[in-house]
């Protein structure tokens, strides 16, 4: 296979990850910048949360020039960008001389590979070549891992341990079709509606790969689930232009939609076969997706494992099937003939795909899709508007009023102390804003699940987390629900489980943080390194909020979910370098007393009082970084404040 602009992101995520720039703004510069595309640019500057920046920032040049033309914007406003660029010195050219930089680093384009990355975070970036035995070897700790727990609990109950199934499949049957799906199964495969999808040079790859897929004879393996949600219409529309759209549909990659589909988790069920599979014979099965997230949970709850890979990949993906196969260097599939077919047999060389972008890919044809852009569906147009100040929504499980003006009064009341709390939720390193606040699909047994058939909601109309983010109800109840959160505090168990203290009750995340609040007793959270990850996802503050959170407390946080807590009122405290809780021996049945932090106040201390009645002070540093985020955090969060200003005026 050749290189992408996908496999050089993901070497780039991986590098930048490594060195560490939350928080700082990366601008990409040197003798490189000329071969790349508009597009290959927006491709690196849109994985910034995946590699932790504020931002990824590239300068002007003519290649970003040649992009307005393309795009159909005049000569005369192309004439001023460019004015503009070199009077303030954003333009580069080969000639231009080096900004200043407080760090450089240095990515060899030459050394760049295909890849793909996983099986949970963006960064962990896998050369192909390795991808099958960098997969066994993942399957193979999450059995072991299994087994010692099975086993013990087997032991524990005075039995003997359990006999391993050495296949480890399960028979299924599906439409026509008859086979045995296994661990590594890839799933879903899908061509997702970001980072990659209005890229020409990836998603004409992908059609020919399925064109010459398809001459061949080649299909989709029966078990993988398929979708294809481009960018823009204007990449359905040179897709369709270039002839590539019919086969891309003939293995399955039909066009969903435009937007948010199976990268947040909206890929929609599994066949129920294989969902009943999967969880009868305990499989690890996949997903391979050309978006830029794969947390735990995100893509769906009942697939382990999720790969980000190029569109053209994940095509190759789906006709492999499984995660174990090195489409490397084994074949593929057979074709018509009965022989082998390899990636190298479908993979299309850089000249063939250039001249299909240069056929199809025109500014007319941007011109005569942004024309109509605000024009909108059939559906949005024959919607009925009443003529009132607000929309009069019906009574629906969708939209609740939130409560989060309920007790606010015209002026902040003074910060208090934290006076022992309880730890709600213990949880390690990477815990991601989906582990947080998951946006898809709701289990029916889950507090969400059984709220919304209390209301009458059967779970094949539950619908997903992000659709129901008007619902406060559905969205607290979703809060620490991912199905693939490991909380500490209820060891062996995954999801929406924790203990309740003193007591000692197992019970829900979500009814445990009610009975805190019940009992007037404030709420924490303690968490690793990189906490909250991922989206900005404003759910992942808001849900704690509602649920008693008070502060959180880990060992790094990811910029924007630190400043998503303080804005609603909840306080990021950070260890101290060297500090975690596993070195402070705090187990989170403890309880936790914080001071009141003051205005600049950089440090604070906790006190620990464990279960023995010892006491431990804990050194912490306030992340709150900035005077605005203070005056948000003095008014419980930035809803308040803005309320508050608002009154003011």
């Amino acid at each position: 296979a050749g290189v992408t602009a996908t496999d050089m992101v993901l070497t780039i995520t991986e590098q930048l990850r490594n060195h560490g720039v939350v928080g700082k703004f990366v601008e990409f510069y040197g003798p490189g910048l000329s071969s790349l595309t508009t597009a290959d640019r927006a491709t690196i500057a849109n994985m910034a949360p995946e590699y932790g920046a504020t931002c990824g920032i590239f300068p002007l040049d003519d290649v970003a020039l040649d992009y307005l033309r393309l795009t159909g914007r005049d000569e005369q406003q192309i004439e001023l960008v460019a004015a503009y660029a070199k009077q303030t010195g954003l333009w580069r050219d080969d000639n231009s001389k080096d900004a200043e930089y407080h760090e450089t680093l240095e990515l060899d384009l030459s050394e760049v590979v295909p890849s793909v990355a996983g099986p949970k975070r963006p960064q962990d970036r896998i050369a192909l070549d390795n991808a099958a035995a960098a997969y066994n070897e993942w399957l193979s700790q999450q059995i072991d891992v299994a087994d010692v727990t099975e086993e013990a609990d087997f032991v524990a109950e005075g039995g003997d341990a359990p006999v391993v199934d050495e296949d480890h499949a399960s028979y299924v049957k599906l439409d026509d079709n008859a086979f045995n799906l296994e661990d590594g199964a890839v799933v879903i495969a899908a061509i997702t509606s970001c980072t990659n999808t209005s890229n020409p040079s990836v998603l004409i790859a992908a059609g020919l790969v399925a064109k010459k897929a398809a001459e061949l004879g080649l299909t989709r393996k029966p078990w993988v689930k398929t979708s294809l949600a481009p960018g823009s219409q204007v990449v359905t529309q040179y897709l369709e232009d270039a002839g590539l759209m019919p086969y891309l549909e003939q293995l399955g990659f039909n066009l969903v939609g435009y937007g948010c589909t199976t990268c947040i988790g909206n890929s929609g069920p599994l066949p129920n076969a294989i969902e009943t599979a999967i969880r009868k014979a305990k499989l690890s099965v996949t997903s391979v997706l050309s978006g830029n997230r794969n947390f735990e949970g995100r893509i769906h709850p009942d697939v382990a494992a999720n790969y980000l890979a190029s569109p053209p990949l994940v095509v190759a993906y789906a006709l492999a099937g499984n995660m174990k196969m090195d489409i490397a260097n084994s074949p593929i599939g057979k074709d018509s003939q009965g022989s082998d077919v390899y990636l190298k047999d479908l993979w299309p060389t850089p000249e063939e795909v250039q001249q299909y972008i240069k056929d199809n890919v025109s500014g007319e044809l941007f011109k005569a899709k942004y024309a109509d852009v605000f024009k909108g569906s059939g559906v949005w147009n024959e919607l009925e508007v009443s003529d009132t100040s607000v929309y009069d929504w019906p009574d629906s499980t969708y939209i609740e009023h939130p409560p989060f003006f309920e007790t606010m009064s015209t002026t902040p009341d003074p910060i208090g102390a934290i006076k022992d709390a309880r730890c709600l939720v213990k949880v390690g390193d990477s815990i991601t804003t989906d582990h947080i606040s998951p946006a898809g699909a709701i289990a029916p047994d889950s507090p969400a699940g059984e709220y919304l058939q209390e209301l009458g909601v059967t779970p094949e109309h539950f619908n997903s987390y992000g659709s129901r983010r008007g619902n406060h109800e559905v969205m607290m109840r979703g809060t620490f629900a991912n199905v693939r959160l490991k909380n500490q505090l209820a060891p062996g168990t995954s999801g929406s489980a924790t203990t309740h203290f003193p007591s000692g009750d197992a019970m829900s995340i979500y009814h445990a943080a009610m009975r805190y609040k019940e009992e007037k007793v404030p709420a924490i959270v303690i968490g690793g390194k990189e906490y909250g990850t991922g989206s900005s996802r404003d759910w992942a503050a808001k849900g704690p909020s509602l649920m008693g959170v008070k502060a959180v407390i880990a060992e790094s946080f990811e910029r924007i979910h630190r400043s998503n807590l303080i804005g609603m009122g909840i306080l990021p405290l950070q260890f101290s370098d060297g500090d975690s809780a596993e070195s402070l021996g705090l187990e989170g049945n403890e309880q936790f007393s914080i001071e009141p932090v003051e205005r600049g106040q950089k440090s604070t201390q906790m006190t620990v009082t464990k279960v023995d009645g010892s006491t431990l002070t804990v050194d912490l540093t306030v992340r709150i970084d900035t005077a605005n985020e203070f005056t948000y955090y003095e008014h419980g969060g930035i809803l308040h404040y803005v309320i508050r200003e608002y009154l003011k005026a």
